[in-house]
């Protein structure tokens, strides 16, 4: 399938619509596309909100103290939207980011949880996202839990997830089910393929809408300013993530 857009400018702006009305936004490490819709909703709104990027001079200026400004931030209840990925993710939200195949002598090892421990509990909506989607990394229960997707009644938890976005779909999340539902199926892929690909039990309507192509807005500000903005952190993914708007442009497979 060929499009007049790249799968990388496709979730950014799916993603940048689901965090559309944000109050603040925060972007964690290796994070190019979720920092890309971050900028897009930053643009959109004329600047009239809170931005952070990891490793960002221009857009983190809130926290000259590092990551631990950002966990006092989110602490205190004013991280509205943050982003959070897994090498395992499953059905109810949690997310392993330590190791697989038992722990501590785990068969893979993962770069760490690192704050997603506090920051999944504090942030007030967490968008999970992966690319890859798979049964090797969207698991019917994680080896480890780094983060949980939900908590006791008991327990003090300002947000935790409200969606999960990849390559291959747009699922929702319900919080008082802990369960995940369908939204949308990417172009170029079908529910079957999410129903074969996907290792943990989900809600799936028996007809699931294609998620809607970037506009023609949309993309302007990809390809314009988040480009432009994104570069000072992900030089190499501004190069190769976005088409030109030219009305030539060449098309680009999804």
């Amino acid at each position: 399938m060929t499009t007049d857009y790249t799968l990388q400018e496709l979730l950014a702006t799916v993603i940048a619509r689901i965090a559309a009305d944000a109050e603040s936004i925060g972007v964690g490490n290796t994070s190019p596309i979720p920092a890309a819709a971050a900028l897009a909703v930053y643009a959109r709104r004329n600047a009239e909100m809170t931005l952070s990027i990891l490793g960002s001079f221009k857009y983190n200026k809130l926290f000259t103290g590092g990551i631990r400004e950002q966990y006092d931030f989110a602490a205190r209840g004013q991280l509205d939207v943050q982003f959070f990925g897994g090498g395992q993710i499953d059905g109810q939200g949690n997310i392993n980011l330590v190791g697989v195949d038992g722990y501590p002598q785990s068969r893979v090892r993962l770069a760490g949880s690192f704050g997603s421990g506090l920051q999944y509990y504090t942030g007030r909506r967490t968008i999970l996202f992966r690319q890859e989607h798979s049964r090797r990394v969207l698991v019917p229960k994680v080896d480890f839990i780094s983060a949980p997707g939900v908590s006791p009644p008991n327990v003090h938890r300002l947000g935790g997830p409200i969606a999960l976005v990849t390559g291959m779909c747009l699922m929702s999340f319900d919080r008082e089910r802990a369960r995940f539902t369908l939204e949308s199926v990417h172009p170029g892929h079908t529910r079957q393929d999410v129903l074969d690909e996907t290792g943990f039990e989900f809600d799936c309507p028996a007809d699931v809408p294609t998620t809607p192509a970037p506009t023609a807005d949309e993309l302007d500000v990809l390809r314009g300013f988040v480009r432009r903005e994104v570069a000072e952190v992900y030089p190499n993914f501004a190069a190769t993530a976005f088409l030109d708007s030219a009305p030539a442009r060449t098309t680009a497979s999804a």
